[in-house]
């Protein structure tokens, strides 16, 4: 049997969970109001209908004054249920969203680490906390709306047909040409532009925020804007939709939609002419005018009533595509728990016939790699740019898992490994190591929170961080990024190894460590190294071949694939990749701008 597909509101309330009954509580009070809302045009038609009677001698007139006070009775009291519908409403919309946010942050939780490389925070922020918050509008407003303009508009349809379906008919043609301009802006082939549109800001925002971070960059280099192309590109792209949607789509319907509304009275008044004659041969002229005066007054709630589901229906689009951005990040794929799960042995690593290949490309990452790490042993991965060693390397904390083959650690499979026990497995200090902004002592111990102040001091020295705590201002409780505190590449490096000393685990994953760091404080992090690799298996990404001299083994790969491997001394005797490799080093090692004299 085909399951039934649930409609975009059906999910968005099954987000407000226990606080779903007062959503209907909301919508139902709004149509109470709307209802009474339109009580106070039905006394003032009242009143008409009696001056009318008597004229010209209003004097006459009888009940004008109860009339009025029912008016403003009635005018008051949907005032007060509105209000209350919003607030049951605006409630059960906070907590829609703070239940979307609450799920979503749940389930990127469970999703592999690798997936924030492929997806740029800025990306999954704005389809989560921007989505989650463009739902506030549809669920605390528009829906309300919505319920409340169809009890009005029903409750208007009996009215206008009550005394004449002529008259009635001609202000619903206001309606119908409202409705149709309405639909060719939003519906066919333009709802696909409010995706689009969407679609459009994500990439913006996930630009703008790679632009931000690259701003130091663009001062040094007294570059400008134009010089991230993909993020003016993004600009224009984002631009050019939204100029398109309001010019080329919205403009002309939109006119005729708001002439049609905002006049609805000129429909009645050719009506009223061409019934007047026959008004005046039945000698029933007066009871004419009194029923002209009521539909003159409900041609405004007409106006009102279109109003609001023109709004409201862009609201539903935009909950719409807002959902769609949600949906992308709980598609996020989880990382699969096994329900046995087993303890390593030992901290050695072994890649199986191992094969991975990212989402969307072609060839292979990894193309039937194995090798071993034994307890205790460095391991070197080299190789050129795009060889796979990041990949392998990611692979051991269960930032992705295999296409084919296994990593185990300690004898196990990872994939049957407790993932809070691997991370106690392992520690990794990755090129770009990210610091929080907290102070030295919190960053530090975010890879051990109940670590003590002592602890982290010690891991802080073995670190040789000791340079970094005396020149700032309040030393280890120092915050990081406030008020001009900054740390170089090299400072910050040096202090996400104190994290990873502080983590003591038993095996050590090395991206690249000292890729950004200068020489002095590349000496400082070499030092680092050896109180943190002392006694443990480490698996290191080198870029500077120097660094992996001592290693215990050096795994050369190439295009996915193990293409040498053996100790640096038989590596480079051996005329092969590392050899090659390590004669371009050394050449660039030592080349120097000769003097003139010796050109």
């Amino acid at each position: 049997m085909k399951e039934k597909k649930q409609s975009d509101l059906s999910i968005l309330l099954g987000y407000a969970g226990s606080y779903k009954g007062l959503t209907f509580l909301g919508l139902g009070l709004s149509a109470v109001s709307m209802v009474l809302g339109m009580l106070p045009y039905i006394c003032i038609w009242l009143v008409l209908r009696d001056l009318i009677a008597v004229a010209p001698d209003w004097a006459q007139a009888e009940g004008i004054d109860r009339y009025g006070w029912l008016a403003f009775l009635f005018a008051f009291a949907g005032i007060l249920v509105y209000f209350a519908a919003l607030m049951c409403t605006h409630l059960a919309a906070f907590r829609t969203a703070s239940n979307i946010r609450k799920q979503g942050m749940a389930h990127l939780m469970k999703t592999p680490l690798g997936y924030f490389d492929s997806n740029a925070s800025g990306l999954i922020r704005n389809r989560l906390d921007g989505a989650a918050s463009e739902t506030e509008t549809l669920l605390a407003h528009n829906l309300a709306d919505i319920v409340g303009t169809i009890a009005m508009f029903l409750a208007t349809l009996v009215f206008l047909f009550l005394f004449d379906w002529r008259m009635g008919a001609a202000c619903l043609l206001a309606a119908v040409v409202s409705v149709l301009a309405m639909f060719s802006m939003m519906g066919g082939k333009n709802a696909e532009l409010m995706k689009e549109y969407q679609a459009a800001q994500d990439v913006m925002s996930k630009a703008g925020t790679e632009y931000v971070r690259g701003i130091p960059v663009v001062k040094v280099f007294q570059q400008t804007v134009y010089s991230f192309r993909a993020f003016k590109e993004s600009i224009e792209d984002y631009s050019a939709k939204a100029e398109y949607y309001q010019d080329g789509v919205c403009r002309v319907p939109q006119s005729v939609n708001l002439t049609f509304t905002e006049g609805a009275f000129l429909f009645l008044v050719p009506a009223a002419l061409l019934l007047a004659p026959g008004a005046l041969r039945s000698g029933d002229f007066a009871g004419f005018v009194t029923y002209f005066a009521f539909y003159a007054v409900f041609s405004a709630i007409i106006s009102t009533a279109l109003a609001k589901i023109m709004f409201a229906a862009s609201g539903m689009m935009l909950a719409s595509t807002a959902l769609g951005r949600i949906r992308a990040v709980m598609a996020a794929p989880v990382l699969q728990v096994t329900d046995t799960p087993e303890v390593p042995k030992d901290n050695g690593v072994t890649f199986r016939d191992v094969s991975f290949t990212y989402d969307g490309a072609e060839l292979p990452a990894l193309d039937h790699v194995s090798f071993t790490v034994g307890p205790g042993q460095t391991v070197a991965l080299v190789g050129p740019s795009g060889g796979g060693k990041t990949t392998a390397a990611s692979l051991i904390p269960r930032f992705w898992d295999v296409s084919e083959g296994a990593v185990e650690v300690g004898g196990v499979d990872v994939r049957n490994t407790d993932p809070h026990v691997l991370m106690d497995q392992v520690a990794f200090v990755f090129q770009n190591d990210h610091l929080f902004k907290a102070s030295i002592l919190d960053n530090v111990r975010a890879a051990r929170p109940d670590a003590s102040r002592e602890e982290a001091e010690a891991a802080l020295a073995a670190a040789q961080c000791g340079d970094i705590l005396e020149k700032l201002p309040e030393g280890i409780d120092t915050v990081i990024g406030t008020e001009g505190t900054y740390l170089s590449g090299g400072e910050q490096q040096r202090v996400a190894l104190a994290r990873a000393i502080l983590k003591d685990a038993p095996i050590v994953v090395l991206d690249e460590a000292t890729a950004f760091a200068d020489p002095e404080n590349e000496a400082l992090i070499q030092k680092a190294f050896a109180a943190l690799t002392e006694g443990r298996t480490v698996i290191m990404i080198a870029h500077r071949l120097s660094t992996v001299i001592g290693a215990d083994k050096v795994i050369v790969l190439s295009d996915g694939r193990v293409v040498e491997e053996g100790t640096h001394e038989e590596l480079a005797r051996a005329g092969g990749l590392y050899s090659r490799m390590w004669a371009d080093y050394n050449q660039a090692v030592t080349w120097r701008i000769a003097k003139e004299e010796e050109v």
